[in-house]
């Protein structure tokens, strides 16, 4: 069921999934993340809440599979018109129920990997509508974002994890954070060779960070606990073939929980929608489309009857937690529907099949 006098949009055939989303369940779905899209663009988690760019992006994404490309438009508009300075956004902006067009930030400092995000939506947004001028206007604020990532990457390839609010450097590294961005470069490259314009210094930059992800886990905050860390460097795309499926099956068991979804961290007993999406559209990306489908079918249970989806789940206490129905894991699941249904922007951008893949330094080839 729908909300009251909300408008269901029609969509696309890839969104219909045996016994994850029906038509009209996908559109409710989609229905909601528009309602929650501000006049001005903005997507945050839900209204009242914040906004962050990763998030923002992906429930733009998330648009564009549905085919509401104008709606994505807008979306990324707002970050083009909101990016600081340096290429950064802030690390989270405050809602505005009054509907001013406004970017106030909740928290000044500047995540590497939300910045980079925004060149993975924007080529996804170019493949779904092969808009060109579309990536001419965004180009100036994809540049500049990129490099403002790129000044934080360290001597071993790594990306250090933001900057504070005075500007200061934070040199520590997060596997999660860097395997995102190792996409987001990918992505970065194929807009700057299909704009004619090649960046061989991001080249350098991609192949870097893509050995430091797949043979130097030192180089990393442990955050093993955490199953982003987990799936990631596959889903990020710097980790493929044989390696990639040693890499999901040595946690599998202790991640996965059987008919319920994914924990977001051990060893709580919490699965999250997000975190499960995501496992799905890395064992997609891996070719395994059956156990993508088994962790989709899983998380039925997050399922609202407005269409939106609950964050997470205690299986101890039998008790969605916490109480919130984000953008962003809608959206998520949207992604990874798309991606098994064949919808080819979502495929391209996540299968990374035609992404440039970077240069590694000649000592580590």
């Amino acid at each position: 069921m729908t909300s009251p006098g909300r408008t269901v949009p029609e969509v696309p055939h890839h969104l219909v999934l045996d016994g994850v989303l029906t038509a009209e369940e996908a559109a409710a779905t989609v229905a909601g993340i528009l309602e929650a899209q501000r006049a001005d663009g903005a997507i945050p988690w839900f209204r009242g809440h914040h906004l962050d760019p990763w998030d923002h992006t992906e429930a733009a994404m998330a648009l564009d599979a549905a085919g509401e490309h104008e709606a994505a438009e807008r979306a990324y508009d707002w970050l083009a018109r909101h990016q600081n300075e340096d290429g950064s956004w802030y690390a989270a902006y405050a809602d505005r129920p009054d509907g001013v067009d406004t970017a106030a930030p909740q928290d000044a400092s500047r995540e590497s990997n939300f910045v980079a995000y925004i060149a993975v939506g924007v080529w996804h947004h170019y493949l779904a509508t092969g808009d060109d001028p579309f990536l001419d206007r965004m180009w100036p604020a994809v540049y500049a974002a990129v490099e403002f990532v790129l000044g934080l990457q360290q001597p071993g390839g790594e990306i250090g994890w933001k900057r504070e609010s005075d500007g200061s450097a934070v040199t520590d590294a997060l596997l999660t954070g860097s395997s995102s961005i190792h996409q987001a470069l990918r992505c970065a490259l194929a807009i700057a060779d299909h704009r004619g314009d090649p960046q061989p210094d991001w080249e350098l930059a991609t192949g870097a960070l893509a050995h430091a992800v797949r043979h130097h886990p030192e180089r990393f905050l442990d955050k093993s606990h955490y199953s982003m860390d987990w799936y990631y460097p596959v889903l990020g795309g710097a980790l493929s073939g044989a390696g990639a499926k040693a890499r999901i099956e040595e946690r599998w068991e202790e991640f996965v929980v059987p008919d319920l979804g994914v924990r977001c961290v051990l060893p709580n007993p919490w699965v999250t929608g997000g975190e499960s999406c995501e496992l799905a559209l890395t064992l997609w990306v891996m070719g395994e489309s059956d156990r993508a489908l088994e962790i989709l079918r899983s998380i039925g249970h997050l399922r609202d009857g407005n269409g939106m989806y609950w964050t997470g789940y205690v299986f101890d206490d039998r008790a969605v937690w916490p109480v919130e129905q984000t953008t962003w894991t809608a959206g998520s699941l949207l992604l990874a529907v798309a991606a098994l249904g064949g919808d080819e922007a979502t495929g391209e951008v996540f299968g990374g099949l035609a992404l440039p893949r970077g240069l590694e330094p000649d000592c580590c080839r």
